[in-house]
C-alpha cells in the first residue's frame, strides 16, 4: 500500500507539472519585423506613417490593443530636433510572435548590460520574426531581404553629422540614403559576429529598387511602446 501511495503521489505531481507547463501563458507580442514595407522604399510617411504601419500589422494579428512604434531615429532638420529610436519604443521586455523574449529593456537591447555572462540582446537570425511569426530571408535565401531600415547608430541614437542617414526622415523615395541593420545576425554578443541588428551600412538609395538591390525590401522593426 505504501508503495502504491508513493507511485500515485508521483503520478499526481507529474501530471500537475505537465498541466502547469501547458497552461503557462505565452508573453504578448511586443516585437516584430514588418512583413511588408510601404511599397515606396524608405518613404514611410515619416515617423507617423511608420508607426501607423506597425499598428496596422499588429492589429491584423490581434495585438492592436498595444501602442506600436517603429524603431527609427530621425535627424535634426530645421526647427525639428533629432529623435532617437531607443527613446520611442517603451521599456520592455519584448517578445516575438513565438513568445521568445528578444530583449528585457533598453540597455539590454543595445548591449549596455551583461546578462547570464552573455553580452548583448537576443535579436538575431532565428528570433527576428514578422508579426505573423515568419522568418526574414537572409543571406543565402532568394531574395535576400535582411536589410532593415533603422536610420540609427548602434546605440539607438540619431546621427548628428551632415550626411543623410534617414532618407530625409523617411519621406524620400528618391534622393538620399538610409542606415540599415541586418535581420540575420548570427552572433548574439554585443561585440564580434558578422552583422549588426540595427546599424550595419547605408543603403544605395531611397527607392524600392535601391533597397532591393542591396538586400532589402523596405522592412523595419516594430516595438510595443505601451
Amino acid at each position: 500500500m505504501k508503495k502504491y501511495n508513493t507511485l500515485a503521489a508521483l503520478l499526481i505531481l507529474s501530471n500537475t507539472a505537465t498541466f502547469a507547463a501547458e497552461e503557462a501563458p505565452k508573453p504578448p507580442l511586443g516585437f516584430f519585423v514588418t512583413s511588408i514595407g510601404s511599397g515606396k522604399g524608405a518613404d514611410l510617411g515619416g515617423l507617423a506613417g511608420a508607426d501607423a504601419h506597425c499598428q496596422k500589422l499588429a492589429t491584423a494579428v490581434g495585438a492592436g490593443n498595444r501602442v506600436w512604434h517603429a524603431y527609427l531615429s530621425t535627424q535634426a532638420s530645421g526647427d525639428q530636433p533629432a529623435v532617437n529610436a531607443r527613446d520611442r519604443i517603451g521599456k520592455g521586455p519584448w517578445a516575438n510572435a513565438k513568445g521568445a523574449i528578444v530583449s528585457n529593456d533598453i540597455a539590454h537591447l543595445h548591449g549596455d548590460t551583461v546578462e547570464l555572462g552573455q553580452l548583448g540582446n537576443n535579436v538575431h537570425r532565428t528570433t527576428n520574426l514578422t508579426e505573423k511569426g515568419d522568418p526574414i530571408n537572409g543571406v543565402g535565401a532568394t531574395p535576400n531581404q535582411h536589410d532593415l531600415i533603422t536610420g540609427t547608430q548602434p546605440n539607438g541614437n540619431a546621427y548628428t553629422d551632415a550626411a543623410d542617414h534617414t532618407c530625409k526622415n523617411y519621406t524620400s523615395s528618391g534622393e538620399g540614403s538610409v542606415r540599415v541593420g541586418h535581420s540575420d545576425r548570427t552572433n548574439r554578443g554585443a561585440t564580434g559576429g558578422n552583422v549588426s541588428w540595427n546599424s550595419t551600412h547605408d543603403s544605395k538609395g531611397c527607392s524600392q529598387e535601391n533597397l532591393v538591390s542591396t538586400g532589402g525590401a523596405g522592412y523595419f522593426y516594430c516595438f510595443a511602446a505601451e
